[in-house]
């Protein structure tokens, strides 16, 4: 797992749309869902898939949280010294943004097809679903993407 921390971590960071500290968090939650659950891990037939999809559902229990709901991002922190910096730039904050605004297993599914290049079989074992259900999450994801980005993406296409 301490080979896997960086890969794990740069997942979690995707699905929850670039919200570092929440994505620490969900990697701590599966490493120690892992932890408890080690011996049907070691069965599993498929690690890597096993692996996210306890982090999916980690994202999803998180989620679930009542004070979360209550819990408001800003922008920009109040009394910071100095700017932070943009990172991705404007368009770069523009998709994290319209992903934030994703459900997060709709997140999950474009995260997986597009992000990770994974089939959709590979995704609906993630997500614990059919391969009807990642096709219509990703095709009502990308519908919403293109409302929410028509400026970023050229007519006709894909993120």
């Amino acid at each position: 797992m301490v080979s896997r921390r960086p890969r794990l971590l740069h997942t979690a960071t995707l699905l929850t749309a670039g919200d570092t500290h929440l994505a620490e968090d969900l990697v701590q939650a599966t490493l120690t869902k892992l932890y408890v659950a080690w011996p049907a891990f070691q069965r599993a037939d498929n690690p890597d898939g096993y692996v996210r999809r306890v982090l999916v559902n980690a994202l999803i229990d998180e989620k679930r949280r009542i004070w979360r709901r209550r819990e408001k991002t800003v922008a920009e922190l109040p009394d910071v010294a100095g700017d932070l910096p943009s990172g991705a730039g404007a368009a770069g904050e523009a998709v994290k943004q319209a992903l934030r605004e994703l459900p997060p297993r709709m997140r999950a599914a474009v995260v997986f097809r597009y992000f990770y290049d994974l089939d959709v079989a590979a995704t609906a074992d993630a997500l614990s679903c059919s391969e009807g259900n990642v096709k219509s999450q990703t095709a009502r994801a990308l519908d919403r993407l293109r409302t929410a980005l028509p400026t970023l993406m050229p007519q006709g296409a894909t993120p």
